[in-house]
């Protein structure tokens, strides 16, 4: 487990799978579930064998699950990139900076722990502009995934 990492306004805590709780574990996926399959309308398969390897970036608030994101490792999602997946917030917290403050620790806990290695994300495009502020950079064609438009972009440490 990582220290908490505190902000002007949110602290973050970033875990290994085997550090997680079961309950901890539970509200991650009941959050990706809310959000994904249950707000979005989108049935997909959550549980992809991706957070075994992965870290789990995690937003509490009174012991609630507020904001996650899943930092993956190198050769997992894609050959030569590190990724970013399954970034939620909850609906009442969107727009006061949680979702920023989540991706900016994300990409700090990348930096430190993966090194300087780029980051590939497959955005949904309604979020495009919300990663290009951040500095990702869009390749490729605009694509549907699980009948959702997104985009694939790009972050390097370096830009």
């Amino acid at each position: 487990m990582f220290p908490a990492l505190n902000g002007p306004k949110f602290q973050f805590e970033c875990k290994d799978f085997n550090a997680l709780s079961i309950k901890e574990l539970y509200h991650i996926l009941q959050l990706r579930q809310d959000i994904f399959v249950v707000e979005q309308n989108c049935p997909y398969l959550d549980c992809d064998g991706k957070d075994l390897d992965s870290l789990h970036l995690c937003y509490y608030d009174k012991g609630e699950l507020l904001a996650y994101a899943r930092l993956i490792p190198e050769g997992i999602s894609y050959t030569s990139y590190s990724s970013i997946g399954r970034v939620v917030c909850v609906k009442a917290l969107r727009g006061t900076g949680l979702a920023k403050a989540l991706m900016r620790t994300a990409l700090d806990i990348m930096l430190n722990r993966f090194g300087a290695i780029p980051i590939k994300i497959s955005a949904q495009l309604y979020i495009k502009k919300f990663y290009q502020d951040l500095g990702f950079k869009a390749i490729g064609e605009e694509y549907l995934e699980d009948d959702i438009p997104h985009q694939a972009m790009i972050y390097h440490f370096d830009s």
